[in-house]
């Protein structure tokens, strides 16, 4: 490596320098990537340390499984209970609310028959008023026709007689004008 930098153009000093510098440095880079890393043996131990960690988990992680199970068993029976009461509760309250509501429906519909059958009443009893106002009427409209029809002939009759009232007076107005008038003939002739 010398060699190649002193072919490069460095001097003979400056190119063992710069080698010396980078065997330090990979050195040190060795040195501290070897402090990192471990042996077979160290390997192995630390296996096996872990292994047996791992082991002791297990085996605590068994015995708290079985008593959190036990205690998830218990626990769970309680609240299929309180399931099972709460159900019981809910369908106790559904069915009063039903009964109730059909209760309520069946008075309601009650009261709507009775108010739908005291309008038809009212209908039926204004229908009836009604149809008597208007048989009144008409009986009025008819005797006032037949007052009419009776002035009406009368007034024919009246007209007729007064007719021949005029008649009889003017026959006897126009036989006095020629008897007065005869008269008068006569009496110049």
């Amino acid at each position: 490596m010398v060699r190649l930098l002193e072919d490069n153009g460095f001097s003979t000093q400056q190119a063992e320098v710069m080698v010396s510098v980078l065997v330090r440095t990979t050195h040190s880079n060795m040195d501290a990537i070897y402090s990192d890393m471990a042996t077979k043996v160290q390997q192995e131990i630390m296996l096996q340390r872990v292994m047996s960690q791992i082991a002791a988990v297990k085996k605590d992680m068994i015995i708290l499984e079985k008593s959190e199970f036990s205690s998830l068993l218990a626990e769970n029976e309680k609240v299929k209970i309180h399931l099972l009461q709460l159900k019981g509760q809910l369908a106790d309250l559904m069915n009063k609310v039903r009964s109730d509501t059909l209760l309520d429906m069946s008075i309601e519909k009650s009261r709507v028959k009775e108010m739908k059958a005291q309008y038809e009443k009212k209908l039926l009893e204004t229908r009836t008023d009604i149809m008597e106002m208007n048989a009144e009427h008409d009986c009025h409209l008819t005797q006032t026709n037949m007052k009419i029809d009776t002035e009406v002939a009368g007034l024919k009759t009246m007209l007729e007689s007064h007719k021949l009232d005029t008649i009889k007076y003017l026959a006897g107005s126009v036989f006095t004008c020629l008897t007065v008038v005869l008269g008068f003939y006569r009496i110049w002739m």
